[in-house]
């Protein structure tokens, strides 16, 4: 039956492996349950609820993107909007986290409306293959400097931006050691190799204190704090509609990268460079998001993370069904969740980034107008901590570039569409 509905053997997959990707893409974004109530917290809103918030979230957008989509890509709450969403639009404006709740919530139907009309596969579809595979490229730069941080190898300087950080430190050990773990396994063509060094360094961090274990089962919290409490009539106060622009423009081209780096690593991309029921898998998008705002928590998106089950053979969306089982458990096992450390998944990101970075291989280096684009969107993602911002500054490369060189003809109109709502993003927003 699962065969049939998701299509196991003509993807080249079967449960087990499918199983195994789900549980390595959640090991890989359960931080979320744990860092995103963490911070909402922070503009008063009741950690607990968010919590229940989070899960739920992630369920429904996990459902949506298995059952209809079938593809197998995670959602969750999204890290960098959670943080507009409480420092830079509550703590920053002044707005009530009710309110901004409602900008969320508006936000999310916006980008149901684009998702349905033809709009946004057509603005994806003729993204030029040279700035796809950059996409992909600089998501994996950008999930390599994260689990560099997370390990505690790359922290912040006044002076450099960034430096080294302390490699005698445990934890940082304990990541290198996961990390030569996933290598060896892999190259042994080990299955688990990501799960087995998450866990083998979150087993060895107990005993030298740097990994927590409080026990395994607890009750749902509340979620009635936060549960249906968006103020939609203050978001559509004139002096909200840039906030409701910001959570729109960021959700739309953070997502649209993620699921074109995601399905050009999972081989879902055409000859053509077109992703196939990109529409459905667009829907879990927006549809998590409504849902999320309903719950109680900032932009669900999908998850760069995914990229770790898609490398161990993820490739329907039974994957993502068992993900949003595992984030419905969590609703019971908070302890449990919460006891896997940063570090511990870590390595798996970077053994992951590895893997994504190779799409810089299949550009055709001759061609500057296409190479330096895409150059610039790969390294710029990490270096703005933003795949949305690394794009914008792709497409305007990629537009002007070929313009100046003569070469605007080949510059499709929807690219054109693109740049230009980045260059507004960038100007007005």
């Amino acid at each position: 039956m699962l065969d049939r509905f998701f299509g196991l053997t003509e993807n080249g997959t079967d449960v087990r492996r499918e199983l195994l990707a789900g549980l390595t893409t959640f090991l890989t974004m359960a931080y979320i349950v744990v860092v995103n109530p963490s911070i909402l917290s922070d503009t008063g809103m009741n950690w607990d609820a968010v919590f229940v918030a989070t899960c739920l979230a992630a369920v429904l957008g996990c459902l949506i993107m298995g059952l209809y989509a079938n593809y197998p890509f995670g959602l969750a709450p999204g890290m960098g909007l959670n943080a507009y969403f409480t420092y830079g639009v509550v703590l920053g404006m002044g707005v009530a986290w009710q309110t901004a709740l409602g900008a969320v919530f508006i936000s999310g139907i916006l980008f149901l409306i684009i998702s349905v009309l033809p709009i946004r596969e057509w603005l994806i579809n003729a993204i030029p293959m040279s700035l796809k595979m950059a996409i992909s490229a600089g998501i994996g730069f950008f999930l390599a400097i994260i689990a560099l941080k997370n390990a505690g190898i790359v922290v912040n300087s006044d002076a450099t931006l960034v430096t080294l950080g302390d490699l005698t430190a445990t934890s940082t050990l304990l990541a290198l050691l996961g990390f030569v773990i996933m290598v060896g396994l892999s190259y042994r063509e080990i299955p688990g190799a990501v799960i087995i060094g998450i866990l083998a360094v979150s087993i060895i961090g107990v005993p030298f204190g740097v990994a927590e274990f409080d026990g395994v089962v607890s009750m749902p919290p509340d979620p009635s704090p936060t549960f249906m409490q968006m103020d939609i009539g203050g978001a559509l106060e004139m002096g909200l509609i840039s906030v409701v622009l910001v959570f729109l423009f960021v959700d739309l081209f953070d997502s649209t990268g993620t699921l074109v780096g995601l399905s050009h690593r999972a081989g879902f991309l055409d000859k053509d460079g077109k992703i196939g029921r990109l529409r459905s898998a667009l829907l879990a998008d927006s549809g998590a998001t409504i849902g999320g705002a309903v719950l109680g928590t900032s932009t669900t998106t999908t998850y760069i993370e995914s990229a770790a089950g898609v490398n161990v053979g993820g490739r329907t969306g039974l994957t993502a069904v068992v993900i949003a089982g595992l984030f419905l458990l969590s609703l019971f096992f908070l302890p449990l969740v919460s006891a896997i450390p940063g570090y511990a998944t870590a390595p798996a990101l970077l053994f992951v980034a590895c893997m994504m970075v190779r799409g810089l291989s299949e550009l055709d280096w001759e061609d500057v107008t296409d190479t330096a684009p895409a150059v610039v969107t790969a390294i710029a993602m990490p270096l703005t901590y933003s795949i949305a911002d690394g794009m914008g500054l792709g497409f305007l490369t990629y537009v002007f570039g070929k313009t100046l060189a003569g070469k605007g003809k080949e510059v499709h109109i929807a690219v054109w569409v693109i740049a230009a709502l980045f260059a507004a993003r960038f100007l007005l927003i």
